[in-house]
């Protein structure tokens, strides 16, 4: 089965079967798939945008949606990259079942996680894991360009050995201006020196690698409860949330209508017109203030004095102990998670929910 030389008239659309041409691996269970057009027609999408691809796994075709990882500025070729999970079975047939020469039906293109529905002059993009795809597009449509950008592009991962494009994102950013690489992993990999950033992904190091971040439009992708705490610390700083953007959609369960992208989770934020009660147990002082006060902030416009350091959710000086109540607390390693279930609070980076009793 082999593709032909002579383009037909048009860019591709998804009537047409995609051809395996190749398969390269990438990193441990990370497989990058690339795919031609049988007729030759050139691909036509915006970088960011994904593709449904319906499986022939046995007991009926089954439909898993995949970012792609290439840019339309290169439009001769597509390519997928996926990640198996423990629980896969779309990703895993693909690992263990696809080769070149082979044919399968896809949807789209769709979706608006693309710097064409949000320009921008400076952009933040965040990735854990596989999330990296669809910022590996934008990437390179920018890099083909030729132009100077202004990105600082996050990815996190659980070990150096894991970050998937690494090579190819160092060797983008050592021949364009503005392409500024931070790498973040939980581990690093045995017997190998690791100089990069180490730990969870935090405000703190937010505001270490982007100082600006408050100017920039934001992209994010990854698991859901990693965009969950991104949207939580740049909410907790403050940033318009209008510029921050993330790959939610859901896959069409059988064929038929184009994708749809699905909303932005509402999260339950503090809220700057609802007011909070803080309660000081032992000064026997009580004071009202906005949800997006801290409670540090209510405290010292009630004269109750907390000892403070950092301010940011680091040093754990601000400490106390939650009697009742609820908080939003967004720390950045200042607390561990055995005081929290204790009931303790950092009150520097805690905005109170409703009446909130502390031992003050």
């Amino acid at each position: 089965m082999t593709t032909s030389l002579v383009a037909a008239s048009g860019n591709w659309t998804d009537d047409e079967a995609l051809e395996c041409v190749s398969i390269l691996p990438e990193t441990p269970n990370v497989i990058t798939v690339c795919f031609q057009s049988p007729s030759g027609r050139p691909f036509d999408f915006n970088a960011g945008q994904f593709l449904t691809l319906e499986l022939p796994v046995p007991g009926g075709p089954l439909y898993r949606t995949y970012t792609i990882s290439s840019s339309p500025s290169r439009p001769l070729s597509l390519t997928l990259t996926m990640k198996a999970q423990a629980d896969s079975i779309g990703t895993r047939w693909m690992m263990d079942n696809l080769k070149p020469g082979m044919r399968l039906r896809a949807l789209g293109p769709a979706g608006r996680f693309t710097a064409t529905d949000h320009p921008g002059d400076k952009y933040l993009f965040i990735s854990a894991g596989s999330g990296i795809t669809p910022m590996m597009s934008m990437v390179t449509d920018f890099y083909d360009r030729g132009r100077t950008c202004d990105i600082v592009f996050v990815n996190c991962a659980r070990k150096p050995s894991e970050i998937i494009f690494r090579e190819r994102l160092e060797h983008m950013a050592s021949r364009i201006e503005g392409l500024d690489l931070r790498w973040v992993v939980a581990e690093r990999d045995k017997y190998k020196p690791w100089t990069g950033y180490q730990g969870q992904f935090n405000q703190l190091m937010l505001g270490i690698m982007a100082p600006d971040y408050l100017e920039r439009e934001v992209f994010c992708c990854g698991p859901e409860g990693f965009m969950t705490a991104v949207r939580e610390a740049l909410a907790g700083l403050g940033f318009d949330m209008e510029h921050y953007h993330q790959e939610s959609f859901q896959a069409p369960g059988t064929p038929g209508p184009e994708l749809i992208e699905a909303p932005m989770p509402e999260d339950d934020l503090p809220e700057e017109d609802v007011q909070a009660e803080i309660v000081f147990d032992i000064s026997g002082v009580s004071a009202t203030c906005p949800e997006t006060e801290t409670v540090l902030a209510a405290a010292r416009g009630a004269g109750v004095a907390i000892p403070s350091g950092c301010t940011f959710g680091v040093c754990g000086t601000c400490k106390v102990k939650k009697l009742e109540g609820e908080v939003h607390m967004v720390h950045n390693g200042g607390i561990t998670e055995e005081e929290i279930e204790e009931g303790y609070i950092l009150a520097c980076c805690s905005n109170p929910r409703g009446k909130v009793t502390v031992e003050l």
